[in-house]
């Protein structure tokens, strides 16, 4: 016991919420830690089962995390206590297999788990950590937030196991669309208009599996393998754990949207500001129609622009500007709009840059603020939501700000990303 309380001690010291220590060895004590984070307990899977031991863990006998499951909504197989922990940026969960045990713990509960004899094993196509029991856990702390992360499908589905048991947020639409009346219940198909699709499963028993199944939303999942009748099967499953895993729903998507920016290849729109037979004043025809690319162009290099799997293409708008950048519609949509996604990201090592989403009713004759300024993601991408309620015809255009030249501290106006803009009708 006082070896466990050693273990809490140094972990508090880490943060709590097991972004566990940076360092394999404690400097002051000359020794291995003694907690592993997840993503190394995970990789002592080499396609076999594995009984857990120090040796095969640096040296560390504990794990932990938080706790995500919630099975309250009945909605996950029984006995499954799922954790995440993330080290070294790696983001990881596990499904704890207890059997028929009275599960305790809730939802941001932080815990560490004794692994010792343990075994990770593989359920049809879903990782466990086997042959534990509740005494080999102990809480430590209660009501620790997660942020769920917001991932596209065609990253989910092409990284699945990287993803499996962590705590994500998907917006996308129910196809084909849910006519009136259907439920949650059984397999449902997600699609954000990427060109990937995931199933969301809800089983019978799920308290919300007869409330009605919207168009469209965003969703708070836990990835798994699971089988069309509700157990651990080979299909790339999501699920929520509550009716409150849904949020922001809405219409459904436009046809032929999200607007991902594919279709023409880069070299068609290669300058930022172009006026040619090809490109009268920097108007492109695109797959969803005619768009405005002022001081923007079509990028491709992997790396640098924040583009979407399977996409290779995104939208890169230029640095430094004293005017405004315009990704612009120059076609109307009809039927209003109830929401509008997009992800967003500064190139490469640039600056981060501002922009504010706007749209017009009049043909764009005038431009309405559609949310507050938003700085970009500085690294990576991040996928922004507007909620609205426009009814009748409606155009959309991303105005990046035009601040002037990056001045560090006081002036920051790098490249910035735009990709995958959906609308959805109202």
């Amino acid at each position: 016991m006082k070896k466990i309380y050693t273990v809490i001690t140094a972990l508090l010291m880490c943060g709590l919420v097991f972004n566990a220590c940076k360092k394999d060895v404690n400097p002051s004590l000359g020794k291995l830690n003694s907690f592993a984070a997840l993503y190394k307990v995970k990789n002592a899977y080499k396609g076999v089962d594995v009984k857990l031991s120090p040796d095969l863990m640096g040296g560390a006998q504990f794990t932990g995390g938080v706790v995500i499951s919630n099975l309250t909504g009945n909605n996950f197989p029984k006995g499954g206590l799922v954790i995440q922990n993330a080290d070294r940026g790696q983001v990881r969960g596990v499904l704890i297999d207890l059997g028929d045990a009275v599960i305790p713990f809730l939802p941001g509960d932080s815990v560490v788990v004794d692994v010792s004899g343990g075994t990770l094993s593989k359920v049809q196509n879903s990782l466990h950590l086997k042959g534990l029991s509740l005494a080999n856990i102990t809480k430590i702390s209660s009501n620790n937030k997660v942020t769920a992360r917001t991932v596209a499908l065609g990253v989910l589905t092409t990284n699945f196991e990287q993803y499996e048991y962590t705590l994500l947020k998907l917006i996308a639409d129910t196809k084909p669309l849910p006519v009136t009346g259907e439920t949650y219940a059984g397999n449902k198909m997600l699609d954000d208009g990427s060109g990937s699709t995931v199933v969301l499963h809800t089983q019978a028993e799920a308290l919300f599996a007869e409330n009605s199944l919207p168009a469209s939303a965003s969703y708070t999942v836990i990835p798994m393998f699971g089988s069309e009748g509700g157990g651990y099967g080979t299909v790339q499953q999501v699920r929520l754990r509550t009716e409150a895993d849904v949020q922001n729903a809405s219409g459904p998507i436009y046809p032929n949207w999200p607007e991902s920016f594919e279709t023409p290849d880069q070299p068609f729109k290669g300058s930022y500001n172009m006026n040619t037979v090809e490109v009268p004043d920097n108007n492109v025809e695109l797959k969803t129609g005619n768009w405005k690319l002022f001081q923007s162009i079509l990028s491709n290099t992997t790396g640098r622009d924040r583009f979407n799997p399977p996409g290779t293409q995104a939208i890169r708008m230029q640095q430094n500007l004293s005017v405004s950048a315009y990704l612009q519609m120059n076609f109307d949509l009809k039927n209003g709009a109830s929401k509008v996604t997009l992800w967003h990201g500064a190139y490469y090592t640039d600056a981060v840059s501002t922009f504010r989403l706007e749209y017009s009713t009049d043909e764009g004759t005038t431009w309405i603020a559609a949310g507050p300024d938003v700085v970009c993601a500085s690294r990576g991408s991040k996928q922004e939501t507007y909620l609205l309620n426009i009814k009748g015809k409606v155009r959309f255009r991303v105005n990046k700000l035009g601040l002037g030249t990056t001045s560090i501290p006081r002036v920051y106006n790098g490249r910035m990303s735009i990709e995958d803009i959906a609308i959805y009708s109202n």
